[in-house]
This record gives structure tokens, C-alpha cells and sequence, in this order.
């Protein structure tokens, strides 16, 4: 596979960090236009569990991409663009990498793509790289996960991933002045290969 506009028109067929339809790389301060039109969507804000903030600014987000530019972990959170494959340098969302357990073996992840470049494809590939990462190149045993009741979307991604409902914590999440369950999932290294075996290699 190949992206139109990039260097040498580079060929991304044996890079680890692209799929079929995007590539992860870390944030730079140019992103901060399209984080700061993302973070308008406050509904989906809600649904991914995050607090409505008081305004943003291009200006703070560019602070705060510095801090997280290269990959860098912060507070053990590392966050990553998400970035179509046929369309360079343009980001269309993020995924982050967190509560790692060097003991246990688990981690977490979170996603967010931004509201036009939805029903693409592009979260189930940016999730299936980032477990693919987690299992395969750091040895993690399982990924657990949750979703807000309601976020019929988000239950739908993890299911199709092969994710497994595991219970949920009641009135978990005050989002527009109701309570809301939080549902619980995981996922094993096993469960991943077996669910993704045209494509774990």
C-alpha cells in the first residue's frame, strides 16, 4: 500500500504501525487545529467518559501536543494520531495506550474519532494495531476496557474485536444530569489471535 504525497511516495506494505486503512504516529503541535475542532463535538465527549471542560483554545491544545509530541508518555498515557493512509499528514482522530500493569500483564486503551471521518473503518484498524502492539511486541495478556451505557457505537467496535462483556459498574457516570452504567469488557491475547487470525501475523 502506498500514500499518495508522502516522500518518495513510501510504500507502508511491512510497517508495523499501518493497517489496512490507517497509520498510528505521535502527535506534532500542528494537529492542535483539528484537536480543537474535535473538542466542539460535545456529545461524544460525554459518551467517551471525559468531562465537559471549560473552552479550549488551539493555543492551550498546542502546549499540551508539545508535551505529548514523539510518543512521549504523560502519566503513563501515550497517545498517538491517527492518520488515513490515502491522505497524509491529516489526522482524523486518536488513540491512547494507558494503565499499563508491568505485573499483571493488562492495559487499556482510548479512542476517539473525530465526527466527519466516522463509519470509515478507521477505529476498528487503529484499535487492531494498538493490540497487536500491546500482545504481540510488549507481552500483555489482556486488555480491559469499558464503554458508557448508551455508546451503542463504541459496544459494537469492541465486540467486533472480540472483546467480552464482563459486567458493569451501576451509575458509574453523571452525564447530562442522569446517572449512566458503565459496561465493562476484556479481551485475552488468546481471544485477540483467535478473532483476528487473518490478520495477527
Amino acid at each position: 500500500m502506498t500514500a499518495p504525497g508522502t516522500p518518495g511516495n513510501l510504500d507502508y506494505d511491512r510497517y508495523f504501525w499501518a493497517g489496512e486503512k490507517v497509520l498510528l504516529r505521535g502527535l506534532r503541535v500542528a494537529d492542535a487545529e483539528a484537536a480543537y475542532a474535535a473538542s466542539l463535538d460535545s456529545p461524544s465527549r460525554q459518551l467517551l467518559q471525559l468531562r465537559i471542560e471549560l473552552p479550549a483554545s488551539v493555543e492551550a491544545l498546542q502546549i499540551e501536543l508539545e508535551k505529548r509530541s514523539f510518543c512521549k508518555a504523560v502519566d503513563g498515557v501515550v497517545v498517538f494520531a491517527i492518520e488515513p493512509l490515502d491522505h497524509p499528514g491529516k489526522i482524523v482522530g486518536t488513540i491512547s495506550l494507558h494503565s499499563r500493569s508491568s505485573k499483571n500483564g493488562t492495559f487499556g486503551f482510548g479512542i476517539s474519532v473525530h465526527d466527519a471521518h466516522r463509519s470509515n473503518g478507521y477505529a476498528r484498524d487503529a484499535v487492531r494495531i494498538l493490540l497487536r502492539f500491546a500482545f504481540h511486541e510488549q507481552r500483555f495478556q489482556k486488555c480491559n476496557s469499558a464503554c458508557v451505557d448508551g455508546n451503542e457505537a463504541s459496544i459494537a467496535l469492541h465486540k467486533g474485536l472480540g472483546f467480552i462483556e464482563e459486567g458493569r459498574r451501576r451509575r458509574q457516570f453523571f452525564l447530562n444530569g442522569r446517572f449512566v452504567d458503565d459496561i465493562l469488557l476484556g479481551l485475552t491475547a488468546e481471544e485477540f489471535d483467535a478473532a483476528n487470525t487473518d490478520r495477527s501475523a
